[in-house]
């Protein structure tokens, strides 16, 4: 070098000056790469080809919730997932219940899933017309219902705040979502509710003039329309007959009340000594309402009850095909019954 002259820094010195700056764009490609990697691991389909059942219990650990999803082989890795749970401060949020998991699921879906308890909730229908021993039947059988050990009806209806009824008709039937393992209890009280607001809410928007003192009464009325007919332009027809028959003092005579006095003692064909049975709910016996509901009642069934047809017809008979024959005279009701339950019609039937 000439003395004087400036000194050029060395190759090395330049290198070293640089190594900060190589790091900090080896640091950022590499977090670039590791937050790619991320984005693209919690948005992919997690392979699940069919619907899986997933079932977290109450006091389940977030590793244990990652176990079963490993050994359900929905997940391959767990710790992917655990960090993106740690990563969005999730890991102790995750909600008891049973899941659903569907194709196409991501591991963020899956994460969003059981953080909102997005639980898959199964049905129960209760059919109008139904007895209280066939609800009880169709909850036991349900495999998603916990049963009630020693279930009894007079402590539920006690708990009900219903000591004195009979559990026929206090339950409003419909289609009933719910979570694995809920009580048959449960669903009963709930279904009770339902029945209480829909039957206060006929008795409400009653026509005037019933013959009915009470909610109840309209309850028992509306049970008769409803093992009556399952036509709906007959309920209201028939819910008139009755009341006609009741502000006349006429027995009701109405089969169904002795079909239900029966229980199961009824084989499906009725005779004459049945109708002569003495037992409170024969109607054939008894003047008025028998002392209970005799099935579950539908909405529109208490409609019915709540708003009869008007007209004179005191009398009606099956033709056989769903549909009943109304007379308002005892000589018209006989005449139709010839026709159509001892088949003896002369000309049209009527």
């Amino acid at each position: 070098m000439t003395p004087g002259s400036p000194t050029q820094p060395s190759l090395v010195s330049r290198l070293r000056a640089l190594l900060p700056t190589l790091w900090t764009l080896l640091a950022l490609l590499a977090i670039g790469s590791g937050w790619a990697m991320f984005e693209h691991y919690r948005h992919r389909p997690l392979g699940i080809e069919s619907p899986q059942t997933l079932e977290i219990q109450p006091g389940d650990g977030f590793s244990t919730i990652t176990r079963k999803l490993q050994e359900q082989r929905i997940l391959g890795w767990r710790w992917p997932f655990t960090m993106l749970a740690a990563f969005e401060g999730q890991t102790g949020r995750i909600r008891a219940g049973e899941y659903r998991l569907a194709p196409g699921l991501t591991p963020q879906g899956l994460l969003d899933q059981l953080i909102k308890g997005e639980i898959l909730l199964h049905r129960i229908t209760l059919v109008e017309g139904w007895s209280a021993a066939q609800v009880q039947v169709a909850l036991r059988q349900h495999p998603a219902i916990r049963p009630t050990p020693d279930f009894d009806w007079p402590k539920l209806m006690a708990s009900l705040g219903t000591p004195d009824l009979s559990p026929e008709g206090q339950f409003f039937p419909d289609t009933y979502l719910f979570a694995r393992g809920t009580t048959d209890q449960t669903l009963l009280r709930q279904a009770h509710e339902r029945m209480r607001q829909e039957l206060a809410s006929a008795w409400a928007t009653r026509a005037a003039d019933l013959p009915l003192r009470t909610p109840y009464d309209l309850l028992i009325l509306a049970s008769l329309v409803e093992k009556e007919t399952a036509v709906a332009d007959e309920r209201a027809q028939i819910a008139g007959v009755f009341v006609r028959r009741l502000q006349l003092a006429m027995p009701l005579q109405t089969d169904p009340t002795v079909i239900f006095s029966l229980g199961a003692d009824y084989s499906g064909n009725l005779t004459r000594e049945h109708l002569l049975r003495h037992h409170p709910y024969n109607t054939y016996r008894n003047p008025g309402l028998p002392p209970g509901p005799i099935a579950l009642v539908g909405r529109a069934a208490l409609e019915a009850a709540a708003h009869p047809a008007p007209g004179q017809a005191l009398y009606f008979v099956s033709r056989g095909d769903g549909r009943h024959v109304f007379s308002d005279t005892l000589g018209e009701h006989n005449r139709a019954v010839a026709c159509h339950q001892r088949k003896t019609c002369q000309g049209s039937p009527p």
